[in-house]
């Protein structure tokens, strides 16, 4: 008899199990409990999420860099630090390091905060180079060599940095390698004037950022539901032409006469694996060029370095990025 039910019983608890897309869609409205405006950084931080990416925020002070990232983890059931970065910041302080204990006469390792499922990086580039650095194992391998100890990070695992515009002062470039690493470049505007009257009503009504909870800010999503929306979108059909469109995206980057770097490689699997992730938010199983149009700025502004003659005339890498989509043929 029990094994006559089982299948029954198992039908019954995938018909009550929540649709992942339905979550992740929840996920979007918890985080506009407590941040206005930005739906395009909030939807980047999803699709990020989906990828199992990391994200680059940048805007200047003020625009809700760090409370977005903080509304984030509110609305999901994952274990969070942060880390303030600071010139004095040290690699240990990231990733941890051996500490000697006199009652056993042996080094133990302490963890540091990057072991954790969302790393907020606040201000990642307010710290020197070397300490930047510290993350590139943690954010491509998933892991942190300590002593030529391999210590694997929890899963899953993300790294949402802030930073403010270069120009501002106190400030370090981030290296080629490490920007290279994170799957979204997503700028924060300044807002609009009816989304500025809306922040100010929040706040004359009683809203405090430092609360979250007080704001209704509720876990919504979670490792289960992020695991399952990943082996949904594994399973989306990318036909060989809008392959090849993300292809000759790419390589037209690396022809640029603007531009002394291109996208690499890597560049060209995170802009398929965000439009796969973003196809699937929008309700298909399928990628259209549309799909990778819609990521291509985030996903590769970040990744292609000027020359100096073009910056020296305005120009900047998102106008070469939509120069190249404007003149790469999509695919019907």
């Amino acid at each position: 008899m029990t094994d006559q039910t089982a299948p029954a019983q198992l039908a019954e608890r995938a018909a009550a199990a929540p649709d992942p897309r339905q979550a992740l869609g929840a996920l979007r409205a918890e985080i506009g409990k407590a941040v206005v405006g930005q739906d395009a950084a909030v939807t980047g931080l999803v699709v990020a999420l989906l990828c199992g990416g990391h994200v680059l925020l940048e805007g200047v002070p003020g625009v809700a860099k760090t409370l977005l990232v903080r509304a984030l983890s509110a609305a999901l059931s994952l274990e969070t630090k942060r880390i303030q970065f600071t010139p004095d910041l040290m690699p240990g302080d990231v990733t941890g390091s051996l500490v000697y204990d006199a009652r056993t006469a042996e080094f133990s390792f302490q963890p540091g905060p990057v072991f954790t499922n969302l790393l907020l990086a606040d201000e990642i580039n307010r710290t020197p180079p070397k300490t930047q650095a510290s993350l590139l194992e943690a954010m491509e391998e998933r892991q942190v060599t300590v002593d030529g100890e391999p210590r694997p990070l929890p899963e899953p695992f993300l790294v949402a940095a802030t930073q403010n515009p270069l120009e501002y002062e106190g400030t370090y470039p981030l290296p080629e390698a490490q920007l290279d690493r994170f799957l979204l470049k997503l700028v924060l505007p300044l807002p609009d004037r009816e989304q500025e009257f809306q922040v100010l009503s929040r706040h004359a009504a009683g809203f405090d950022p430092r609360d979250l909870h007080a704001a209704g800010v509720r876990p919504v999503a979670g490792p289960a539901d992020l695991a399952a929306a990943r082996a949904a979108i594994a399973e989306l059909t990318v036909s060989p032409e809008v392959l090849a469109y993300i292809v000759d995206l790419c390589r037209a980057t690396r022809q640029s006469p603007s531009l002394s770097m291109g996208v690499s490689p890597r560049g060209a699997t995170g802009l398929l694996n965000a439009s796969r992730a973003w196809a699937w938010l929008a309700g298909r199983d399928y990628v259209t060029p549309d799909d990778v149009k819609a990521l291509a700025l985030p996903t590769l502004r970040h990744r292609v370095q000027l020359r100096a003659e073009a910056e020296m005339e305005g120009v900047t890498a998102d106008t070469v990025i939509q120069a190249v989509l404007a003149q790469t043929p999509a695919p019907r």
